[in-house]
Parts: structure tokens; C-alpha cells; sequence
């Protein structure tokens, strides 16, 4: 049977699922991290800062930590996909190599690994926004676009995951990946306000593809969203594509050159 084009990148993300399937106790434990992490941050040292200043008004701490350790799980989840995993098909398991022999371009293969990242991405999204409704952290309906929101968070650092990962040369190429997403995490407006950072510094911090995430889930779970959201979307889905085009050539050239 002939496969379509669009059925080949997608038997890259169902072997990813069949895989997984087998190890299903990997892919649940990414689950309770996320949520540990909102119950120790937003309700344990939220209850010592009490709330903060968020667009001229006042929220609790909980309230708006939360959107930013979902911005983060979905950052985490993405990047790991892209690169640990990606790194070991490629250069140990020589996985590419023999799926390239087959009518599966080198495009369809990045799709495919982008596609199963992301399926990865929306499902702990999901959960951990389950938790924050059930916990009562977000304060609009326009909290169900934060599951779309994490999923673009994820299509950005998964793209530019690979994008990188495609550069390394060994794993300890991997401690400038692990280096990269600890300022991420701490300098994105994650934990405080954009505001309170020293005016050049704040232009740093909006250069940090987090620190959009973080913002746009932020504005969905607030029931805060204007026209900055379409800023913050822009931003994502450009590093993206970028991301997508890098790892596709790079592929491209590793593989079949």
C-alpha cells in the first residue's frame, strides 16, 4: 500500500506511541512533577507572599505562579522529547538511518517527531490545567485556551530542540542544553511580574520564548487577553518554523549526504 505523505510523518508518531506504550510508566511519572511543583510553589510559598501586581490590579500568588509552571511543563516536556531522545535515534540507534531508506523524507521525519512531542506536550498541558481548575487558580473561562497556548509552547521548543540537537556533537553538548533552561526558567516573568526587573533587563526577558508562554497562558487563565496575545502567538509560531526548517535541513544533511 502507498502511503501518503501525510501518513508518513504520522508513522513516525505512532512508533513513538508504540514505544511508550510498552514503557507507559515513563510516560505517566511526567505527570507529578508539573503538579508538585504547583502544589509546593502556589499554595506553600504562595501563602508567604500573599498576592502581587499584576496590570494595575491585584492578584493572589497562586493565581499567577500557576501559568507559569504551566508554561514551564510544557517547555520541559518539549525540549526533552527533542533532544535526549532525538540525540540517542540519531547518533546510537541509528533509527533515521534506516527510515530514510524508505519512501520517509527527512521533513517527514522531523514532522513526525514534532507531532508526537506535541501529543506529549497537550496531554500533561491537560492534566496540569485539570489541577489548576480543580485547585481553583484560574479565573476565567478563557482558561480552556491555555491548553492550545501550552501546545504552541510546545511546537516552539520542540522545533528549536531539534534544531539544536541536530548541532551536538556528543552529550556533553547536552550541559549547554540543561545550562540554557535554568535562566529560562527562573528570568521569564515565571515566578514575578515583568515589572519588576530593571528596565534593560525586562528587554532581555522578552527576548526568552518562555517568557511569551508564560504571558499568553497567563492571559487565558486571568481572563486577561488583548492584542499583546497576538504579540505573544506571532513570537512562538516564528521560532517555530524557524526551528522546523533548521532541523529539516540539517536532517536532510546528515542522513543523505
Amino acid at each position: 500500500m502507498i502511503m501518503r505523505p501525510s501518513q508518513r510523518a504520522t508513522a513516525i508518531t505512532e512508533r513513538n506511541a508504540l514505544v511508550y506504550f510498552r514503557l507507559w510508566y515513563m510516560f505517566v511519572s511526567g505527570f507529578g512533577e508539573p503538579i508538585f511543583y504547583l502544589l509546593s510553589i502556589g499554595i506553600g510559598v504562595g501563602k508567604l507572599v500573599g498576592g502581587v501586581q499584576f496590570h494595575g490590579h491585584e492578584v493572589e500568588y497562586a493565581h499567577f505562579v500557576a501559568p507559569g509552571m504551566m508554561a514551564s511543563a510544557a517547555m520541559n516536556g518539549a525540549v526533552f522529547d527533542s533532544t535526549f531522545s532525538i540525540f540517542f535515534k540519531l547518533k546510537y540507534m541509528k533509527l533515521y538511518d534506516a527510515v530514510v531508506a524508505t519512501p520517509v523524507s527527512t521533513a517527514q521525519i522531523a514532522l513526525g517527531e514534532l507531532l508526537w512531542s506535541l501529543f506529549r506536550c497537550a496531554s500533561y498541558a491537560l492534566a496540569f490545567l485539570l489541577a489548576m481548575t480543580l485547585l481553583g487558580f484560574t479565573d476565567s473561562w478563557l482558561a480552556v485556551l491555555a491548553l492550545p497556548a501550552a501546545v504552541l509552547i510546545g511546537f516552539a521548543f520542540s522545533a528549536a530542540g531539534m534544531a539544536l540537537t541536530s548541532f551536538m556533537r556528543g552529550w556533553r553538548d547536552f550541559d549547554f542544553i540543561n545550562l540554557s533552561l535554568i535562566p529560562l526558567f527562573l528570568f521569564s516573568a515565571t515566578f514575578n511580574p515583568l515589572s519588576v526587573y530593571p528596565r534593560g533587563l525586562q528587554l532581555v526577558v522578552q527576548l526568552s520564548p518562555l517568557y511569551h508562554g508564560c504571558a499568553l497562558i497567563r492571559a487565558c487563565t486571568l481572563g486577561d487577553l488583548g492584542l499583546e496575545a497576538v504579540g505573544h502567538v506571532a513570537y512562538l509560531v516564528v521560532i517555530g518554523l524557524i526551528g522546523m526548517r533548521v532541523a529539516s535541513r540539517r536532517l536532510e544533511g546528515l542522513l543523505l549526504h
